[in-house]
């Protein structure tokens, strides 16, 4: 039986994925009333030049969507731990018709689903007919700690409350594309990166070929190259971050044409990010060998490459619930720096015009979902703030180990047991920590691993002027809550269509323009969001929208800056 640490560890995994329960009981008001074309005007034949792809038509929810469109070989046999590889394209089969409206398979997973051969997007939007006007096109990443997720479309799809609070100035393009997590696309070290027949980030480098396929096709389903949005949620979101690092850390004297133009990340989950052969790598590789049988193998890798899927499986998972079980607050798989696709890290980054424009959330009391909750015990009678304090800093140095005595210091300066770190907000934050280390822990992580990565992300802009940040502050507040007001369809877009209007019309208009307000579904009453230069940020409440400064927030992140090498960001 899971132990209560794991089974909170896997919490918040799962609120990335409630969106793919709750759709099944999608409130019928909240459809859209939008008119619904002709059938024979819809367009749902899309031809490429390695097939004709079959889509369906959905007059419940008047889009047209394709389920099942591959844009990568398969990752099989030799091709396990290697970046995905082109797809083999013949003329002669553009006129096969294949029936891309039904599901396509999840990557392997913890458990014992999923399909090697996944490299699979779907798509999704209003109907759209040859030669109209070419619309803005959103590629999302799903979240899962970049140990598990899936991109399969269901009626109605992810994010379909963006597209549906919207008119038809924010007419979008959705493409939800599959990549490999966990082992599958996260195996680092050594004899991986230097093997020309393997790559580490793979699940990264999957998600940079369906942006290369985006290019080269999406004008086929009515989207806009020239106009392209990366989004995500949790370890979507640190994709997001991924893929702006990744173009920003390349080569800037060759300026090619990028891949995409905008990025909005919510609440980015990015782990500590080691050197593909640092001693972290090492061990999580060496681990890996010796759980699968590979250990007196000649050729470790390519013995890994021969295991049975789910003996790897198995693997995988047993690494996770005991990376857990130490309490470091952080996952087995994650990206790491390659000298190739993630050549610097995210604290290092500059802008250099060539990302026009970023937009970033995190929630208030998101970090809660991953410090472990023996943080969080019945208090002794006689416990004394330095029991609480002792137990903070067990749980920091675990977390981050290469802290020195000074940063400790330091931490507990910004992070103190009570008083203001938020804004000016003191009765909150005391509420937040409650005198326990649990409260501190919370935004502790929060803030290294989710707050200020959103943060750093919104100013790598080509302007400055043009980096929008949002807090999420409606109770409870955790990891995921967000997504209740854009990802599900659900009652309370008729209800409260304030911060139904406000949230995803914000993201929706940021989507189609680069700019948050500039599509506002809200009164002139309701701010708008402050860019940074202002020193403020968009904050979500119970009683609608506000703006709260900056000051704090950056002082901290400022201060993580300060000692990146130490904390691996």
């Amino acid at each position: 039986m899971l132990g209560a640490t794991h089974l909170r560890s896997w919490l918040w995994i799962g609120l990335d994925f409630m969106f793919l329960l709750l759709a099944a009981t999608a409130y019928a008001g909240a459809v859209s009333s939008n008119t619904v074309p002709p059938t024979n005007d819809i367009l749902v034949d899309a031809q490429l030049d390695y097939g004709t792809f079959r889509g369906a038509y959905s007059s419940e929810y008047n889009i047209t969507y394709w389920k099942t469109v591959p844009f990568a070989a398969p990752p099989v046999g030799v091709n396990r731990f290697r970046g995905p590889q082109p797809l083999v394209v013949n003329s002669t089969r553009s006129t096969t018709v294949v029936n891309a409206s039904r599901p396509f398979p999840m990557c392997p997973q913890r458990e014992a689903s999923g399909d090697e051969d996944c490299l699979y997007l779907g798509l999704y939007g209003r109907p759209w007919t040859m030669g109209h006007r070419l619309r803005p096109v959103v590629v999302v990443f799903y979240g899962g700690g970049f140990i598990r997720g899936s991109a399969e479309l269901s009626m109605p799809p992810s994010a379909y409350p963006v597209l549906n609070v919207t008119s038809v100035d924010n007419d979008l393009l959705f493409v939800y594309p599959n990549y490999r997590t966990n082992v599958f696309g996260f195996l680092a070290g050594r004899e991986v990166g230097e093997d020309p027949h393997s790559d580490t980030n793979a699940g990264l480098l999957d998600q940079k070929a369906a942006l290369k396929w985006v290019q080269r096709y999406i004008h086929r389903f009515g989207g806009d190259t020239d106009d392209v949005t990366i989004w995500g949620q949790s370890a979507g979101g640190g994709s997001v971050v991924a893929q702006v690092a990744s173009m920003l850390g390349a080569n800037n004297n060759t300026f090619e044409k990028p891949l995409f133009h905008r990025a909005m990340a919510s609440s980015p989950y990015w782990p500590k990010t080691y050197r593909y052969d640092a001693p972290e790598s090492r061990k999580i590789y060496d681990d890996l060998v010796k759980r699968v049988g590979c250990q007196n193998s000649s050729d470790s890798l390519a013995c890994l490459k021969e295991v049975d899927v789910q003996t790897l499986r198995d693997a995988s998972s047993a690494m996770t619930v005991d990376r857990d079980a130490t309490a470091t607050s952080s996952y087995v798989w994650a990206p790491v720096l390659d000298d190739s696709f993630l050549r610097k890290p995210l604290s290092s980054l500059k802008r250099d015009g060539r990302l026009m424009a970023t937009f970033a959330t995190y929630n208030t009391h998101e970090g809660e979902n991953f410090v472990p909750t023996w943080l969080f015990p019945k208090r002794a009678k006689n416990a004394t703030t330095d029991d609480d304090k002792k137990q903070f800093h067990t749980w920091l140095v675990r977390y981050l180990p290469d802290l020195t005595m000074d940063d400790v210091a330091e931490v507990d300066r910004l992070y103190p047991e009570t008083g203001d770190v938020d804004g000016g907000d003191e009765k909150a934050y005391q509420a937040y920590t409650s005198g326990n280390p649990f409260g501190r822990a919370g935004l502790v992580y929060r803030d290294v691993t989710l707050a200020c990565p959103a943060y750093w992300m919104t100013g790598l802009s080509s302007n400055d002027s043009v980096g929008w940040l949002a807090e999420y502050s409606i109770s409870p507040a955790k990891h995921a809550s967000d997504t209740y007001w854009w990802n599900t369809v659900n009652k309370a877009q008729t209800t409260d269509p304030i911060h139904y209007k406000g949230y995803a019309g914000a993201l929706a208009s940021f989507f189609a323009t680069g700019d948050p307000n500039q599509h506002k579904l809200t009164s002139p009453t309701i701010p708008e969001l402050p860019d940074r230069t202002s020193g403020r940020e968009w904050t979500i409440t119970a009683g609608g929208f506000s703006t709260r400064s900056l000051a704090q927030l950056q002082k901290r992140c400022d201060s993580w800056k300060s000692i990146a090498p130490r904390i691996s960001v």
